[in-house]
């Protein structure tokens, strides 16, 4: 009986096309501008969107633009006072939209680094995420982020790849159903 369902298994999986991972890369590969188009490229790619902002007043700008579509904002407890977008705060299980500081990314898989002190809740709970990302720490390769970040870590850190998607029933892609269903990238060229 096992080997008939193996079997089944096995053909059925003849005609799918096996993924590609990209080689890995060392620290030394990337130069600061290489790591933002990188980290660009590949969060883009997972469903993700970034956004680039040249400094504090350009953020706050784009901020008001942007919560201009939301009722109310969870807020993870390390953002920076200047970033809090004017919305009403919510409790990350009402909140349409999550607000977090980064402690950094990572280029070559297209990850947001956010620390457990941000909260969980207000990065997982709320149907649209947002994380400030420092620019200057926008790093290569995880290796590279958690030995620069090294002394600054909390006791737990989440990495975030895009949106939340699964396709465990029937083979179809859904959004949002272990966590947001929109992650939001925000460089920002300051240092909070």
């Amino acid at each position: 009986m096992k080997e008939r369902i193996l079997s089944r298994v096995h053909r059925a999986l003849e005609h799918r096309p096996k993924a590609e991972l990209p080689a890995p890369l060392t620290p030394t590969q990337v130069s600061p501008d290489e790591a933002l188009k990188l980290f660009r490229e590949r969060l883009s790619g997972n469903g993700g969107e970034v956004v680039r902002l040249a400094g504090l007043e350009e953020a706050r700008s784009w901020l008001a633009e942007f919560t201009r579509a939301f009722s109310g904002v969870a807020i993870g407890s390390t953002l920076p006072d200047p970033l809090k977008p004017p919305l009403p705060a919510l409790p990350p299980e009402e909140a349409p939209l999550g607000v977090s500081w980064a402690l950094g990314a990572v280029a070559e898989t297209g990850s947001v680094i956010v620390g457990s002190a941000e909260g969980r809740r207000h990065q997982l709970l709320p149907p649209t995420h947002l994380a400030f990302v420092p620019q200057h720490r926008v790093f290569g390769t995880l290796a590279e982020a958690l030995t620069e970040l090294k002394g600054q870590l909390p006791s737990a850190i989440a990495l975030h790849s895009g949106p939340s998607k699964s396709a465990d029933i029937g083979q179809v892609m859904v959004r949002g159903v272990h966590g947001p269903g929109r992650l939001i990238a925000a460089i920002i060229a300051w240092e909070g």
